[in-house]
C-alpha cells in the first residue's frame, strides 16, 4: 500500500510505502506500552547473557541427580543388604579410616542397595562441603571417600555444576550474576506476556483477524522469530516465574529480604531446640542442599552406639522418611538431632531433638503441622533442584532451560535483524522511542515509581540495575541530541557558503 503526502511547493512527491507487517502510528498510543517495551528491550539486551548462562548451567544441573547413580555407582550402591550391621560398627569403621575424628552427620542407608554416609569436616574443603565416607552396611567396608556438598549430599559433579550455576565458580562475588538473572527473569517474562497479548489485541482491532489466522506461524524472517519468541515465552511463563521466585530465595541480598519477610508473615520453617534450655535452631534449612553457609565445627568424641539409639527413638516418634540425618551435639550439653532429609515427594522435613543422657525427645517439629507456606517453600525448592518428582521433574526443568536459552538467542537475533539497513553495517536495532514516561498521567507516574521503589527495596539488584538502565538510557539520549545539533550546524553553514558562491 502506498500513501502520498502533500509535498511543499517546488518539492517532489515522496511515497510512503507500508507492508502488511508495518504498524501505522496510533492516534493515542498511551504511555505504558512504549514504556514497557523499552524496559523489555533493555532488560533483555543487558540481562540476556546472565539468563543464557543460568539456563545452560541450570539445565545441566537438573540432570545430575539422575547421572550420579551411574557415575558414582561404587560409592552409592551395594548389593541388596538384608541384615545391615549396627550403625555403631559402620560409624566406627569410618572414624578409624579418618584417624579418630568425630563425624558431624551420619546418613544411614535409606534403602537395601544404598550405602551409609558418614560426614566429617575438612579444612581443605569449601563452605558446606564435607569429607564423606561411603560405608557398606553389610560389611562396614569403605567403598568411597569423596567430598559432598550441602544436606542434599551432592556428589563432586553436581557440586561443580552447582557452583557454575550459582556463582560461575567465582565464590561470593559471582553470586551477583545469578541474582541479576533471577531478579530480571520474572520482569522480562511478565512484561513480554503483556506485550504479546497487546500485540494480538492491536492486530485484531486493526481488522487483521483473518490475516492473523492465515499467518499465525510465519515461515521465515524476523516475523518467524517474533512468533517463536512470543509463543515460547507464553507457554513457559509459569515456569519462568517459578524459577525466578525460588531462585531469588538463594540469593544474597534479595534472599535475606525474602527470609525476613517470611519470618514477619509467620511463614518460616518451624524450629527445634538443641538444648534443654536455650534458643531454637532450624532442623534443616530448605536451602541446605544448595547451601552457601559455612560448614559446622567438628563434634566432640562420642559413643558410636548412640547413633543406633537416636535412630530407634526417632523412628518410634514422628520420623518416617527413609532418608534421615543423625547429628551429634557440637558441644556438651546439647541435644542430638534426627531430621528427615529426603527431597522426593512428599518431601517431609520432620525433626526431633534427643537428650542423649535420658534417651527422651526434648523438642520436635512435625512436618504435618508446618504452615502451608512453609511446606510450599520446602516443595518448591526441591522442585527447583529437580528432586521433588525425580526424572519427570528433571526433564521438565531441562525443557524449560532449553526454551529459555532459545528465547535469549532469538531475542538477540531479532535485535540484529531490526537494525537499520542503511549506514553502518554494524548498526544495532533501535529500542522503542523515548519519552513515554513523560506523557503519562501523574497518577500513572506515581504508581510506576511506587512499584519500582518497592521492588528495589525487596530486590536490591533489580533496583540498582534498573536505575543503571535509566541513567544509561538518559546519557545515550543526551549524547544523540548533542550529536544531532552539532551535525545540523555545519550543514547550515555549508548551505550559506554554497549560496554565496552561487551569487558570485
Amino acid at each position: 500500500m502506498t500513501l502520498l503526502t502533500k509535498p511543499p511547493a517546488g518539492a517532489r512527491s515522496t511515497p510512503l510505502t507500508t507492508g502488511p507487517d508495518t504498524a501505522l502510528p496510533s492516534a493515542d498510543p498511551g504511555w505504558f506500552r512504549p514504556f514497557l517495551l523499552r524496559i523489555h528491550f533493555y532488560a533483555g539486551i543487558l540481562a540476556g547473557p546472565f539468563l543464557l548462562i543460568a539456563a545452560i548451567t541450570g539445565g545441566l544441573y537438573a540432570m545430575t541427580p539422575s547421572l550420579e547413580p551411574a557415575i558414582y555407582a561404587r560409592e552409592l550402591h551395594v548389593p541388596a543388604v538384608a541384615h545391615p550391621l549396627p550403625l555403631a560398627a559402620q560409624v566406627k569403621a569410618a572414624v578409624d579410616r579418618v584417624g579418630g575424628a568425630a563425624p558431624v552427620t551420619v546418613r544411614p542407608a535409606p534403602g537395601p542397595e544404598d550405602t551409609t554416609r558418614v560426614l566429617f569436616t575438612d579444612p581443605t574443603l569449601g563452605d558446606s562441603q564435607y569429607r564423606t565416607l561411603f560405608v557398606d552396611p553389610a560389611t562396614a567396608d569403605i567403598r568411597g571417600d569423596l567430598p559432598t556438598y550441602g544436606s542434599s549430599g551432592a556428589m563432586p559433579l553436581r557440586t561443580f555444576i552447582d557452583n557454575l550455576h550459582r556463582s560461575l565458580g567465582l565464590g561470593e562475588p559471582g553470586r551477583v550474576y545469578s541474582e541479576l538473572a533471577a531478579s530480571w527473569l520474572w520482569v522480562i517474562a511478565l512484561g513480554g506476556l503483556i506485550l504479546w497479548i497487546d500485540r494480538i489485541r492491536r492486530r485484531r482491532a486493526a481488522g487483521k483477524t483473518k490475516a492473523v489466522a492465515a499467518k499465525a506461524r510465519p515461515r521465515s524472517g524476523r516475523a518467524r522469530l517474533v512468533w517463536l519468541h512470543g509463543t515460547t515465552g507464553t507457554v513457559l511463563l509459569v515456569a519462568f516465574v517459578f524459577l525466578s521466585a525460588t531462585g531469588l530465595t538463594w540469593s544474597a541480598s534479595a534472599g535475606a529480604n525474602i527470609g525476613s519477610l517470611r519470618t514477619a508473615l509467620g511463614w518460616a520453617t518451624p524450629t527445634i531446640s538443641t538444648a534443654l534450655t536455650g534458643p531454637a535452631t532450624a532442623p534443616a534449612g530448605e536451602h541446605a542442599g544448595h547451601s552457601t553457609g559455612a560448614s559446622p565445627t567438628a563434634a566432640p568424641a562420642i559413643d558410636p552406639a548412640v547413633y543406633d539409639t537416636a535412630a530407634r527413638i526417632a523412628r518410634a516418634d514422628i520420623i518416617t522418611a527413609p532418608m534421615i540425618d543423625i547429628k551429634p551435639p557440637a558441644k556438651p550439653g546439647k541435644a542430638w538431632t534426627v531430621t528427615e532429609a529426603g527431597r522426593e515427594w512428599p518431601g517431609t522435613a520432620s525433626a526431633v531433638a534427643i537428650d542423649p543422657s535420658t534417651g527422651t525427645i526434648t523438642s520436635r517439629a512435625d512436618f504435618n503441622n508446618f504452615s502451608l507456606p512453609a511446606k510450599l517453600t520446602r516443595w518448591t525448592i526441591a522442585a527447583h533442584m529437580g528432586l521433588l518428582f525425580g526424572l519427570p521433574n528433571q526433564l521438565l526443568l531441562l525443557a524449560v532451560a532449553v526454551g529459555l536459552a532459545a528465547m535469549v538467542v532469538w531475542g538477540y537475533v531479532m535485535w540484529w535483524k531490526r537494525r537499520p539497513t542503511r549506514g553502518s553495517a554494524w548498526a544495532f536495532g533501535r529500542p522503542a522511542p523515548r519519552g513515554a514516561f513523560l506523557r503519562a498521567h501523574w497518577a500513572g507516574v506515581l504508581a510506576a515509581l511506587t512499584v519500582m521503589v518497592a521492588l528495589g527495596l525487596l530486590l536490591p539488584l533489580l533496583g540498582w540495575s534498573l536505575l543503571a538502565f535509566i541513567i544509561l538510557d538518559t546519557v545515550i539520549g543526551v549524547v544523540k541530541r548533542r550529536r544531532s545539533r552539532l551535525s545540523a550546524t555545519p550543514l547550515a553553514g555549508a548551505s550559506d557558503v554554497t549560496g554565496a558562491a552561487t551569487l558570485r
